[in-house]
């Protein structure tokens, strides 16, 4: 299966090799900027142009859990290793980790002077890695908010 994001809006999962589309979403209200499934694979996370980082939920075929907080667009987002919590990166030059359970920001990570565009946890660690406009990556301990 692959995921994919676009500029209509929606997520779909397409059946590899064959490309029939399996599955779309539908919620964000402007662009999709990156997609993922969950480690288990039963869900996955948007992020989108209108500001706001979406769970979805595969067996139920929709959004469950949409997070805000983000200022501006948010460029990407990136899934811990354990599933319990998604990681966010945003034009407005912040990074969010995202506490799936509890439903909330668990962490604000700041320091970057640009648009942040990327950003990936490390596997099985607590630290993530962030790229921005600035021309500058990051390494960021999220247990303690600060750059490595």
């Amino acid at each position: 299966i692959v995921l994919t994001g676009g500029d209509d809006h929606l997520w779909k999962t397409w059946g590899f090799p064959d490309g029939n589309i399996l599955m779309t979403g539908e919620g964000h209200t402007d662009w999709l900027s990156g997609c993922c499934f969950r480690p288990s694979g039963t869900q996955l996370v948007t992020s989108s142009g209108d500001t706001t980082v979406r769970i979805w939920d595969l067996s139920r075929r929709g959004c469950i859990l949409t997070l805000r907080g983000h200022s501006r667009a948010v460029r990407g987002c990136s899934w811990h290793s354990c599933g319990d919590f998604v990681a966010s990166a945003s034009v407005d030059g912040t990074s969010k980790i995202w506490d799936v359970n509890s439903e909330r920001c668990r962490y604000t990570l700041r320091g970057h002077k640009e648009s942040v565009n990327s950003i990936e946890f490390l596997p099985f660690s607590s630290t993530v890695l962030t790229s921005s406009a600035d021309k500058t990556l990051s390494l960021w301990d999220v247990r303690t908010v600060r750059r490595l």
